[in-house]
């Protein structure tokens, strides 16, 4: 990986701005992947010493060596000892780690988190419709086939069904779209796996997935969101019903 001029370091200094004092190691953390994402530094870049980042946020060194010590575990940058730091990737490559980080330290309400799957999955059935090519339609089928067919197993169920919103996400082509569903998904394990819980909740759910498959076929768009926005309102419910909060004012 290319290191650039260390001429670099003033520039990303001064792009960075004052923080409020007492600002924890996360918001440098932020505001640092704040300037890396925004496409203005190049994978490679050294980074400024923590000292000159420490005073271009008037902060302290301990706040910025936590938040430097945080993205080297997330991969986002590269502690290079006796040379210094890097940015590994670039800005769209980081994406993905920042939208798992952002939402990692945040306080995570489950309600909120089904809701942003909500509304990601019914624009990405409506892409689908447009855009899906025959052999994506096949995947999505053949997918659907292994959900009715699992009914009575339903950890197989489970595995059917996640695979049809995996390869119906593939078929939108919207990388950014995939992302964030694939965040948002991880958060959300531990409930989806539990998501249907006997055989008469798995063939209604197989029947709410034929209605978003059909929608597709037929290439329209209106129906496939419409279908999935039932989908995923049933869903949430069941969801919700087994312990999860419930939603706030």
């Amino acid at each position: 990986m290319p290191a650039y001029p260390d001429d670099r370091t003033a520039e990303i200094s001064a792009s960075l701005g004052m923080l409020p004092s007492g600002t924890p190691a996360s918001e440098v953390a932020r505001r640092l992947m704040d300037l890396f994402t925004s496409g203005s530094i190049e994978a490679g870049t050294r980074l400024p010493p923590e000292r000159q980042l420490a005073a271009s946020l008037a902060v302290g060194r301990s706040a910025v060596r936590e938040a430097l010590a945080a993205l080297e575990i997330l991969g986002i940058v590269d502690v290079r000892a006796g040379s210094g730091t890097y940015l590994r990737g670039a800005a769209s490559e980081l994406l993905p780690q920042t939208l798992r980080w952002g939402l990692l330290i945040g306080e995570r309400n489950t309600v909120e988190l089904l809701e942003l799957r909500s509304g990601l999955e019914i624009f990405v059935a409506r892409l689908a419709a447009r855009r899906a090519s025959a052999p994506d339609l096949d995947k999505i089928a053949s997918h659907l086939a292994d959900m009715q067919t699992s009914v009575g197993d339903l950890h197989a169920f489970a595995r059917a069904d996640l695979r049809f919103h995996h390869s119906l996400a593939e078929a939108a082509d919207n990388r950014v779209l995939i992302d964030q569903l694939h965040v948002v998904r991880s958060l959300l394990q531990v409930y989806s796996d539990r998501a249907v819980h006997d055989d008469a909740e798995a063939s209604m759910a197989i029947t709410e997935h034929e209605s978003v498959h059909a929608a597709l076929v037929a290439r329209d768009e209106d129906a496939a969101a419409s279908a999935m926005a039932l989908h995923m309102a049933t869903a949430s419910a069941r969801l919700l019903s087994d312990g999860s909060p419930v939603p706030h004012e």
